[in-house]
């Protein structure tokens, strides 16, 4: 709260400012203030989170690899060849209903995804020989769960992928275990055993042959097994461990499209060592779910399959409080506004606002631009890209305006 005050309320407000382009996460060590755009310069100091409650999971999920929430139950599999997937208790973890998926094949899950209308199995793990050539993702209709699932298949491989040759075991960086789907794709993010990093493709949620195209390589310095995300909030959380099963949250954040190049990235420690987290899920941003498969090394390891439940509010708030400006009763209706957001102009759904006086604010509160409303339309060409404000005269309070 004290930061998101700071940045609403405590900064100067200049009518000549100009945008300018830094590290704009309160959280930052090199937070800078006066920066209105993000450009993924953010450095943040070592933190490490505690799960607030950890209980186990059935023998029947020693493997469980993936996590997702929906309609007040959680979902899981194995990795291994069980077919099924897992209704499970959010509080107690125990499975409430098992849904046989009886017409596919699990060479080796690694992950599960969901939209609005499908669940994602993604069939692409490649950690054995480093040379699978039958990647795939099952898409199943939510609404024949309970009946007999209606199954697509998305066919992909790597478009960079040229060499097929039989590596040793965790010897690759075309492995995979998380991915997310948006609106308009989905978003893989390889688990790289070579480089300790992790690559994200692109691939069409369509049923077909696909490749799956290359958008930018991430240092995580870690092996990434699992990802979620708060897709109104532009957060992608992705879980993982080091080489010596020290999991943990990578968060990217404040994004535009897929350039996360320049989004926020921080590493999040979770106090759970020697545990081989695989499932994430989250649906505020703020507060986690996290699965970790059976690891056992005798006689001095023995971390059995469970369920954790974390936050990571402490460290996320400033940043989903401000996004979430456009969401409170003082905000406008959706539609008063077209397009947003806006690479140009922007035009009012309604001749209400014409020739009315308008403000318009970057996210510390300062004005850099106010005039007369001409055309029912206002021009946000010369914006850096970024979140901005907009304040109209005798109409709603604020208007969330992004500018990509």
């Amino acid at each position: 709260m004290r930061n998101t005050l700071k940045l609403i309320f405590l900064m100067i407000i200049s009518p000549n400012c100009i945008a300018q382009i830094g590290c704009t996460d309160t959280y930052a060590t090199n937070y800078n203030m006066t920066a209105t755009t993000n450009n993924g310069s953010c450095i943040y100091n070592y933190v490490s989170v505690i799960p607030l409650n950890s209980v186990s999971l059935s023998s029947q999920l020693i493997e469980s690899s993936g996590l997702i929430e929906w309609n007040g139950f959680l979902y899981t599999h194995n990795d291994n060849s069980d077919t099924s997937l897992y209704k499970l208790n959010k509080i107690t973890g125990q499975i409430v209903q098992t849904i046989a998926l009886n017409s596919i094949e699990n060479i080796d899950w690694e992950e599960i995804s969901q939209d609005d209308n499908y669940i994602y199995i993604g069939d692409f793990g490649n950690n054995t020989s480093g040379n699978r050539t039958n990647l795939k993702i099952y898409k199943i209709a939510k609404s024949s769960l309970n009946s007999t699932p209606i199954i697509e298949t998305i066919n992909f491989s790597y478009a960079n992928q040229i060499d097929f040759s039989v590596q040793s075991a965790n010897n690759t960086n075309f492995d995979c275990e998380a991915f997310v789907i948006t609106n308009t794709e989905i978003l893989l993010f390889t688990k790289q055993w070579l480089n300790n990093q992790t690559s994200v493709y692109s691939l069409p949620k369509t049923a077909g042959i696909h490749s799956a195209n290359l958008l930018t390589t991430i240092n995580v310095n870690g092996l990434i097994t699992g990802a979620t995300q708060k897709t109104d909030s532009r957060l992608i959380a992705l879980s993982g461990y080091s080489s010596t099963l020290q999991p943990f949250i990578f968060l990217l954040y404040d994004f535009f499209n897929t350039d996360f190049d320049n989004a926020n990235k921080r590493k999040i420690e979770i106090s759970l060592p020697f545990h081989q987290v695989e499932g994430i899920s989250t649906i505020n941003g703020k507060d986690y779910y996290i699965s970790n498969e059976s690891f056992i090394q005798t006689p001095f390891i023995n971390n059995p399959q469970k369920l954790h439940t974390l936050t990571i509010s402490n460290y996320i708030n400033d940043y989903l409080n401000l996004l979430s400006v456009n969401s409170n009763e003082n905000s406008s209706p959706n539609d008063l506004i077209a397009p947003n957001p806006t690479s140009d102009e922007i035009y009012f759904n309604s001749d209400n606002n014409l020739n009315k006086y308008y403000q318009i604010f970057n996210v510390f509160g300062q004005l850099i631009q106010s005039g007369i409303i001409n055309e029912n339309k206002i021009n946000f060409a010369k914006f850096q890209n970024g979140i901005y404000f907009l304040k109209i005269e005798n109409n709603y309070n604020f208007i969330r305006v992004i500018k990509n």
